[in-house]
């Protein structure tokens, strides 16, 4: 879909695009030196992009898609190589943890550690093959709807949250950017909140912010038939009261002080608590799902 009015990139445009954004991957990629070897692995390269962008011709509105992805993508991997300063928020009695932190220009962070009994191109397959299931096997999510490809790895989604229990947060929902990465053995898949003019705000809901998140899959050390995964989840509910932060942590708008708590007003420590436990509930109905027996062919 591209909007009215938008024209397709004449060659020169597109190679000069490309280079615009090799240059910003670049810059960002500088921020964080010395990456761990899996992360070094999935780094875009420049020359890949441009291959691309001469593969079909893009739209002005369509590359915008993609340079958000691929920035979503840096900039989670930049917070996950980063090992100072998490906090240990919930660890399962199966060995699943999650992790926080705060960042001064997102706010609260969480890291969700877990190990799936499934190989790797079983679970890739589950959470990006079959994106628009996951409301039929994850009870934090009503639907996910695909807006939109972009390409071979990119793609916009319309995302609507299930009720939590009690209704205490309320509905939302998300416009994201997605994209996937798959480079040797390690598979990324990133995302950050975008605008769709097709999709405006919905009544009904509110429209809420992700990102930058990420979910890293790895066959495990010496048992390629498990995957260890890890989700860096970065949310802005939109709670009158709780900050207006990621996360609940701080954020990019900050809050107001107030005289008395305004109606639908929750402390952070309730919308944390319900965030690392979306994490934890996410695993649980993830491997349910993928240990499910496959219906045989007629």
């Amino acid at each position: 879909v591209v909007p009215a009015g938008d024209t397709l990139c004449p060659p020169g445009l597109r190679r000069q695009a490309a280079v615009a954004i090799s240059q910003e991957l670049s810059r960002l990629a500088s921020r964080s030196p010395g990456p761990s070897t899996w992360i070094h692995q999935v780094r875009r390269r420049s020359s890949l992009l441009s291959s691309r962008l001469e593969e079909k011709p893009f739209s002005e509105m369509e590359m915008s898609y993609i340079k958000q992805g691929e920035e979503a993508l840096q900039k989670s991997l930049r917070i996950l190589e980063d090992q100072d300063d998490w906090k240990t928020e919930t660890v399962a009695g199966n060995g699943d943890k999650v992790l926080s932190k705060v960042l001064p220009d997102v706010g609260k962070v969480f890291r969700l550690e877990v190990v799936v009994d499934q190989p790797l191109d079983t679970v890739y397959g589950e959470l990006v093959d079959n994106m628009e299931q996951m409301g039929d096997w994850n009870p934090s999510v009503k639907e996910v709807r695909i807006l939109e490809k972009i390409g071979k790895d990119t793609v916009i989604t319309h995302e609507k949250a299930a009720p939590t229990p009690g209704n205490i947060v309320g509905p939302r929902d998300f416009v994201s950017v997605r994209c996937s990465r798959r480079r040797g053995s390690t598979c990324v898949l990133a995302g950050m909140s975008t605008t769709y003019g097709a999709m405006p705000e919905q009544e009904g809901f509110i429209r809420a912010e992700n990102g930058p998140t990420c979910m890293v899959l790895r066959p495990l050390p010496g048992s390629p038939s498990r995957t260890r995964l890890t989700w860096l989840l970065s949310i802005d509910l939109k709670v009158p009261g709780a900050g207006a932060a990621r996360g609940c942590g701080g954020g990019r708008r900050g809050s107001q002080a107030v005289s008395a708590p305004p109606q639908g007003w929750l402390p952070k420590t309730i919308i944390n608590q319900v965030l690392s436990q979306t994490q934890v509930d996410f695993a649980k109905h993830l491997r349910q799902r993928l240990a499910r027996p496959v219906p045989e062919a007629c």
